[in-house]
């Protein structure tokens, strides 16, 4: 019988709805922590995995030398690499593709690369309009190495130390 009572006092008195407007009321005056994306952007690790990349040597040749290691060790199958020979007897690839769709981004091929030819950027704000879109071929892979050089060795130097 009290506890009917009980409840009947708190629902005439609205206590639930006073405590609600009371964390309402709190919340208001405090910091805001939402981040307006894309206009704010919040610190990135130097370990974060993002869009792939091709690198090339200061020469300006690739660094990949087609040993299919990266390809290998994918868990997802996500890596596509068919080579050739070319004159001087080194291997070279001639299609180098990442489905992004299959890609689980787990870092594996930067780790089996002997040569530091493909890297993870920190870029993570990508969009594909078609399907298409979503395969990386060699040449846009060596395009956003290029772009994004000294970002990849800055964070590559930052990340020295967790190695």
């Amino acid at each position: 019988m009290i506890k009917k009572l009980s409840k009947l006092v708190k629902d005439f008195t609205l206590s639930e709805l006073r405590t609600g407007m009371k964390i309402t009321a709190k919340e208001l005056v405090n910091k805001k922590i939402t981040v307006q994306f894309p206009e704010e952007r919040t610190p990135i690790s130097p370990r974060f995995r993002g869009l792939h990349a091709l690198r090339r040597y200061p020469n300006g040749e690739e660094r990949c030398i087609a040993c299919k290691l990266c390809e290998a060790v994918c868990p997802a199958n996500a890596i596509t690499i068919e080579s050739e020979m070319r004159d001087d007897g080194t291997r070279r690839t001639i299609v180098y593709d990442i489905d992004l769709f299959k890609c689980i981004f787990c870092g594996f091929c930067e780790e089996a690369c002997p040569v530091d030819a493909i890297v993870e950027t920190q870029i993570f704000d990508y969009a594909f309009k078609s399907r298409q879109g979503s395969i990386m071929t060699k040449e846009r892979l060596l395009e956003v190495g290029s772009q994004n050089e000294q970002a990849i060795n800055q964070a590559r130097l930052e990340d020295a130390k967790y190695k």
